[in-house]
């Protein structure tokens, strides 16, 4: 359920708004998203895994909040995020 270092490298190269860049929301929400789909795959399985479903509700929350700030900021650069990262549809 947790990401790789490689893969958490992998989304930094992809996501990053500058080269020093480890914590813009642009990169928070793609490692949520990432996050939250390992996890979703992961109750399909575990019906009765009730921690881990609020878990993953407190993730979808913050990336929501994550979210509405890029989109208040930039309207264009949060057009572009969702979809890339395949999100709202």
């Amino acid at each position: 359920m947790t990401i790789t270092q490689q893969r958490k490298q992998e989304l930094i190269g992809e996501y990053q708004v500058h080269e020093t860049d480890t914590g813009s929301a642009d990169l928070q929400i793609a490692m949520l998203t990432e996050r939250i789909n390992r996890l979703s795959e992961h109750l399909k399985s575990n019906k009765k895994d009730h921690a881990s479903r609020r878990g993953l509700l407190q993730m979808i929350g913050r990336r929501k909040g994550l979210l509405a700030y890029v989109q208040k900021l930039d309207r264009a650069r949060y057009q572009a995020l969702i979809a890339k990262l395949g999100i709202r549809g």
